[in-house]
């Protein structure tokens, strides 16, 4: 077994030992029991019969020999034996030959005269009439009856088929989930231990996750949930080799010990194997085809990698897979785990960043492509690292795993509010946008923090516009349309951020509460040069202008881009041609204050300029 050979410690100590102190419980119980029919024994032969057949265990007297001379009712009960079956034979008859040199050996070193023992405790199998071998603990004292001179030995046999089983059963479920009946984290951890240990050749573990399984528990409940956990895991079992370990590691992951990588290849073949066994076809729960995708993370041992490190690693893959979009095949290499650990070195500096107010927020303008009016500015935070700028993209994410993303998104709005709300009080009238992350607008509490913002800073509701990303607005919850709807109740604007990347339709528009969308800057960095793109930049601002909705291109960096916008009827736009994200006062320098309060940002002839 996993914990009984080669010197290895239980994983889980407790469920065994459990078992085990059972099986003590009995066995002290055993002693008791023959210390108590040697002293019925010794005051008189009726007393000890009679209590000798009360009993269930066997009580045997054998001579020196081993050859029964007297037994109880016990064989028949357990063993099925007639007493006429065992009389007069030797007991070793009914000994396991694997256990018979051992059981003689004992008896012998007993009746040593030297041994100083009184009692023997010996265990071993015994025949049963049926063939079976059934597990015992037996206790040998001295027996002799009174005056005859005679030497005689005890026997109390006691069958412990009922303990080992639990002990077996307790063992299983150490090592075993209960919901799939494969084995379980903490089998394939001592596995994965003794295999590498061993260095018995390569070995690879293969880590397996569903990719959506908690929408899964969300829309059908956990119970239909369990009911796909189970046949991905019949579908993984029946995909690999049988030397090869499926485990259940937690949750909806999945892991594959390898215990034969002989190709590296080979163990990548097996995870796309893997991933289209469970996403090619749907799963059934009740009526219901559930579609669902896999992601897969590989790693190999090398050498000075040990068991609990292999694993990891396979696991740092997995997480690579998923967060470029799931569906796919990733191989552990070192530089995974480096990004690990500078994200939870990012998250830790964070967290101080916020105290020390290592933040600030830059503005980038929006304009009337028409007049290069500007009619608001984008609210980007920046952080600045020991002096040093880190970019949005390498700290955004670390932020929301973190949960630092809703304290630091609260103040970069408190700070832009105020900002804008004093530029409104010098007479510029502009709006202020800002990007809200899924995390923030599920925390508690969000529209109160967003109308304490508002109210703190007395920036108008209506020069705000909050900016969601098209999934979250598509894929969102009835919470979080709720939240939303109480935002616009308020009198802030909302827009879809990157609109037209591929999650909402044009005629889904009429339905999401949203006053602004905002054309992904993929499809403007094809004005000109991609017919089909140019097409769709078109629809989408007819579309969006015959709704009444603001449309907003970014991304905005060639003349040429800016030309077809204009002409298309697109009334707004950002970015690099127009003006790169800016501090407040060079904001201030930028734009020039007409008489009636309107800024601009020059022209040099027909472009947009940030000079």
């Amino acid at each position: 077994t996993l914990t009984a050979a080669r010197g290895l410690r239980p994983i889980v100590p407790i469920g065994a030992g459990s078992a085990v102190l059972v099986l003590l419980a009995r066995l002290a119980e055993l002693v008791r029991e023959n210390e108590r029919l040697g002293r019925a024994a010794a005051s008189g032969e009726e007393h000890f019969r009679a209590l000798a057949e009360s009993i269930n265990d066997v009580v045997l007297i054998c001579g020196l020999d081993g050859v029964v001379q007297y037994v109880s009712a016990g064989p028949r009960r357990s063993y099925h034996y007639a007493a006429e079956d065992l009389l007069g034979r030797p007991v070793y008859d009914v000994v396991h030959p694997e256990d018979l040199p051992r059981v003689v050996d004992a008896v012998t070193a007993f009746l040593d005269t030297d041994c100083d023992l009184d009692v023997a405790r010996i265990a071993c199998r015994v025949r049963a009439t049926d063939g079976t071998w059934l597990p015992t603990e037996s206790t040998i004292s001295r027996y002799g009856r009174a005056g005859d001179g005679t030497d005689q030995l005890l026997v109390t046999t006691r069958d412990f088929s009922e303990q080992v089983a639990l002990e077996r059963q307790v063992a299983h479920l150490t090592f075993h989930d209960g919901l799939t009946g494969l084995p379980n984290r903490a089998y394939l951890e001592e596995r994965a231990r003794e295999k590498v240990g061993r260095s018995q050749g390569p070995v690879a573990v293969v880590f397996v996750d569903l990719d959506g399984f908690t929408a899964v528990n969300d829309s059908i409940g956990h119970a239909g949930g369990d009911q796909v956990l189970a046949q991905a895991a019949r579908r993984l079992r029946a995909g690999v080799l049988v030397d090869d370990t499926v485990a259940r590691w937690g949750g909806d992951e999945f892991a594959v010990l390898m215990e034969s990588a002989t190709e590296v290849q080979t163990v990548v073949d097996l995870g796309e194997r893997l991933l289209r066994a469970l996403a090619g076809e749907p799963y059934r729960v009740a009526d219901r085809g559930i579609v669902l995708t896999a992601s897969v993370g590989i790693a190999f041992a090398e050498d000075g990698v040990k068991g609990a490190e292999l694993i990891r690693n396979a696991d740092i893959a997995l997480s690579r897979a998923k967060e470029l979009g799931g569906g796919r095949v990733e191989v552990f290499a070192a530089k995974m785990h480096a990004d690990v650990m500078r994200r939870l070195e990012l998250g830790s500096d964070l967290q101080r960043a916020l105290t020390e107010q290592q933040f600030a927020v830059e503005f980038q303008p929006v304009v009337e492509l028409a007049t290069s009016r500007v009619t608001g500015v984008e609210a980007l935070v920046r952080w600045w690292r020991d002096g040093v700028s880190v970019p949005p993209e390498e700290f955004i994410g670390t932020a929301e795993e973190s949960g630092l993303m809703v304290p630091l998104g609260n103040w970069v709005l408190r700070e832009a509010c105020a900002q804008v709300a004093q530029w409104r009080g010098n007479g510029w009238e502009i709006g202020l946008s800002i990007n809200l992350r899924p995390r923030e607008i599920a925390a508690a509490h969000f529209v109160d923090s967003i109308a304490a913002a508002l109210a703190d800073s007395g920036l108008p509701p209506g020069a705000l516009t909050l900016e969601v990303r098209e999934e979250v607005l598509v894929d969102g919850s009835d919470e979080l349309i709720e939240r939303l709807s109480a935002l616009r109740d308020l009198g802030v604007r909302l827009a879809i951020d990157d609109f037209g990347t591929g999650y909402a339709s044009l005629a889904f528009l009429r339905q999401l509460p949203v006053d602004v969308i905002k054309i992904d800057p993929s499809f403007v960095s094809g004005l000109g040069r991609d017919e089909t793109l140019t097409l769709l930049t078109r629809t989408i601002a007819r579309v969006g202008r015959d709704l009444g909705l603001t449309v907003v291109a970014e991304g905005i960096e060639r003349p040429e881009q800016l030309e077809l916008l204009r002409e298309m009827g697109c009334p707004r736009g950002q970015g690099y041609l127009v003006s790169r994200p800016m501090a407040p006062n060079g904001i201030e320098a930028l734009v020039q204050l007409n008489p009636r309060g309107e800024a601009s940002i020059p022209l040099h002839g027909s472009v947009i300029s940030a000079s």
